[in-house]
């Protein structure tokens, strides 16, 4: 273990994050809204603790390995979210505890998007624009962002690459060259976050608001400007385009890349991921529109489709974007919401929950078994696109699958035993380690009511769904420390 790489490192990152802070001091000095100060103080601040870590070891030139890269990528979000926080704290409008101010900050590096505030109107539009900021940021992880400048200072990236791209699959590379990959991505989506941002002032955003949503659209942080999230607008346009955003934003990146390279769409359908996440949003949207319209929970049909469409393709890409109280829905519509969450986005996207490819495989690994059963001595191998899926990684995701649940209800039982109910415990850790947002019961609307040791419990859940759980299990396993 290279201790001292890994500080350099992180002292290097920490300055780097450091200069964040000076968009929301332009932004204040635009709006005028007395705010500065405080990120300010996070800058001058954060830049020294970043030198003084750095300083000490400047000279360690060493190459990182695999373990190295997992012991970066986790120490790395533990401090974003405490950095994060520093402005937050310093902030006297509005006034949070270090638990509120670390909550909110993690919620959006995660891009889960659960609250702690109220009365967003209201507040410094600076506080405002850096939530969407963090979510941003977070949304194809600024790990991804430093590997492509972490080589121009002597340090390699494959490794942060492996530890911190989401997906059971992390050897594939759209560029010869991981620093050509890691800029690729950025590219890709800093052109979708623009597309985004100018659709949005084009249906009637105001320039401010259009960029903030764009930032929280792209990342699937699912953070507003308002209190009452997309339903302020009161605009089909709006809603049209955050959909179109988030399905696009659920979708790997690399399709992306692949498709403008080849200006063509057919990379698209030719993915057999792709084809099942498009069919899950599109069987689940048609079956809440027939039952919202059964029980005339709308006036208008065509509302009541376009709101089953915003909210399932919401929750399903773990945006937590909402237009109406959905807890209030009929039936178990609520419910499903929930449970979609799991099931999150394509491999590769700023989607968080398990991930659609992983379903995948356990389905036909589930098939497979049962055409055992049926012909004991026959071969069947588990395909994805035609190609035989490596038993390593069957493995891998069904070990990833036992040890997702297990931390899902150890958690759950946790929160219940802050004192929480059930219904409340349950969609708050199911919300948060799918890095979606809203959830049932007393956090329907924001997690102000929870107590500081369930929010506490409720950050765990983000760093672990965020990081998809290994590189944070891994840290307390005994073998990682081994030489």
């Amino acid at each position: 273990m290279n201790l001292f790489v890994v500080q350099r490192i992180l002292g290097i990152l920490l300055m780097l994050f450091s200069v964040t802070m000076l968009p929301p001091i332009a932004v204040s000095l635009t709006f005028q809204d007395q705010q500065s100060a405080p990120f300010l103080d996070a800058f001058m601040g954060l830049l020294v603790t970043g030198l003084l870590i750095w300083l000490p070891v400047r000279n360690q030139q060493r190459e990182l390995r695999l373990r190295d890269g997992f012991l970066v990528v986790a120490l790395f979000w533990v401090v974003l979210g405490l950095a994060g926080a520093v402005p937050m704290v310093l902030s006297t409008q509005p006034n949070m505890s270090l638990t509120d101010a670390v909550f909110e900050a993690v919620s959006g590096f995660t891009t889960t998007g659960a609250t702690v505030l109220t009365g967003l109107d209201d507040l410094p539009k600076s506080l405002l624009y850096y939530r969407h900021q963090i979510q941003w940021l977070g949304g194809i992880g600024m790990v991804v962002l430093a590997v492509a400048l972490l080589p121009m200072l002597g340090i390699g990236g494959m490794q942060l690459l492996k530890a911190e791209t989401p997906g059971p699959v992390k050897d594939t590379k759209l560029t010869p060259r991981i620093t050509q990959t890691a800029k690729a991505l950025w590219a890709v989506y800093v052109l979708i976050t623009a597309a985004c941002a100018t659709s949005y002032w084009l249906a009637g955003m105001s320039p401010f608001d259009a960029i903030c949503h764009s930032f929280s659209t792209v990342s699937t942080g699912g953070f507003s400007t308002h209190d009452a999230n997309l339903a302020f607008f009161n605009n089909p346009a709006i809603e049209f385009i955050a959909i179109f955003f988030m399905l696009v934003a659920g979708i790997n990146f690399s399709l992306h890349f692949l498709a403008w390279r080849h200006m063509s769409l057919s990379d698209y359908w030719r993915d057999s991921e792709l084809r099942v996440y498009a069919g899950i949003l599109l069987i689940t949207t048609i079956i809440f529109s027939a039952v919202l319209i059964a029980h005339q929970t709308f006036t208008n049909n065509g509302y009541a489709v376009r709101s089953a469409l915003l909210h399932v393709t919401s929750m399903m890409t773990s945006t937590g974007f909402v237009a109406t109280n959905f807890s209030a829905w009929p039936s178990v519509l609520p419910v499903i919401l929930i449970l979609i969450t799991f099931a999150g986005g394509c491999a590769g996207s700023t989607a968080s929950g398990m991930k659609v490819i992983r379903w995948i495989l356990m389905w036909k690994q589930g098939a497979r078994e049962i055409d055992r059963l049926v012909h004991p001595n026959a071969v069947f191998p588990v395909k994805i696109g035609g190609r035989p899926v490596p038993w390593r990684v069957i493995d891998a995701v069904w070990g990833f699958f036992t040890i997702y649940v297990g931390c899902f209800a150890v958690l759950m039982v946790l929160l219940i035993a802050t004192g929480e109910d059930q219904v409340t415990a349950f969609s708050a850790i199911a919300t948060t380690i799918n890095n979606t947002g809203p959830a049932l019961g007393s956090v329907a609307h924001n997690f102000t009511g929870i107590s500081p040791s369930g929010k506490w419990l409720c950050v765990l859940a983000m760093l672990l769904g965020r990081l998809e759980i290994y590189p944070l299990i891994v840290l307390v396993t005994p073998a990682f420390w081994k030489r």
